[in-house]
Order: C-alpha cells, then sequence, then structure tokens
C-alpha cells in the first residue's frame, strides 16, 4: 500500500470496521511505520477491494513473530477468495522482507473477534491456532491465535 492508495483503502477499512473512526490516519500511520508494518492492497479491475497489514512484533529480533494486523475486504468481495490471496500473495514478502534485516519467521499471531468467521481462514491458510480467549477487550471477547511453523 502506498499514500496514493489512501482514499480507496480507507472506503475498504471504513466499510469493514464500522465501529473505528479516523481511517486513512489509521492506515497512514501504519504505512509511516515501514518497515516495522508491512502494508499490501488486494485489486480487482483497478479498483482496491482489500488490503492486509502485517507488523512486526516486540523489535526486530533474528527470529521474528509477525502479526496479521488487519485484514479487510469490501463486503460486496466477501467470499470470492481475496482474503486467502492476500496472506498467501504478501506472505512470501514478508518473509522476503525478513530475510534483508537478517531475520527469519518464528511465528505469526492474530487477533479477531471471537464470533469471527475469519477464524477459520486463519486456522486453514496460516495453522492458526485459537491460544488464548480475551473477555471484553473491544466490542466483544478476542481471541488469540498462534500459527507456528508456517510453510506459505
Amino acid at each position: 500500500m502506498e499514500i496514493k492508495d489512501l482514499p480507496k483503502a480507507s472506503l475498504v477499512h471504513k466499510e469493514a470496521f464500522v465501529r473505528q473512526q479516523y481511517s486513512s490516519e489509521w492506515l497512514e500511520c501504519n504505512i509511516n511505520a515501514y518497515p516495522r508494518m508491512l502494508s499490501f492492497v488486494a485489486e480487482v479491475d483497478g479498483s482496491i477491494v482489500g488490503y492486509i497489514i502485517w507488523n512486526q512484533k516486540s523489535g526486530f529480533r533474528p527470529e521474528a513473530v509477525i502479526e496479521l494486523e488487519q485484514i479487510a475486504v469490501l463486503p460486496s468481495h466477501h467470499g470470492q477468495g481475496i482474503g486467502r490471496s492476500l496472506i498467501e500473495e504478501t506472505l512470501p514478502f514478508v518473509k522476503y522482507q525478513l530475510t534483508k534485516q537478517g531475520a527469519m519467521l518464528k511465528h505469526i499471531t492474530v487477533t479477531t473477534r471471537a464470533d469471527n468467521h475469519a477464524q477459520r481462514l486463519y486456522r486453514n491458510t496460516l495453522g492458526a491456532e485459537v491460544e488464548a480467549t480475551i473477555a471484553n477487550l473491544y466490542s466483544a471477547d478476542e481471541v488469540f491465535m498462534v500459527a507456528r511453523d508456517v510453510m506459505i
């Protein structure tokens, strides 16, 4: 994701996360946090329909723990494999960026609402499993998922 993508990516954020505010500012601060944060967009016919943000946790370490910070797809494009593609097509680039830092991927973490059906995506695509549930963290219970030995 680049600064030029903010207007359209912000619309995706606004539709995907209706309780959150300041979509453009949120995405811009993530772009500006490179290389700690790596952001990518998904396009269909030249229009941005989704994005993903990866976040390196706890400093730049030789064995990096990466968080799938946020993934969003326009509701009109749900069920088309865009979320899966965002993960599968961007994770190799994340791993490449780590090697440029002299690091390798150790684990991937994901937090999401306990009732979010995207848990299935994280389990099927990354092999992530629920490690903990945190009661009433944001708007509901959140699960903390960890993917170990990711093969993508």
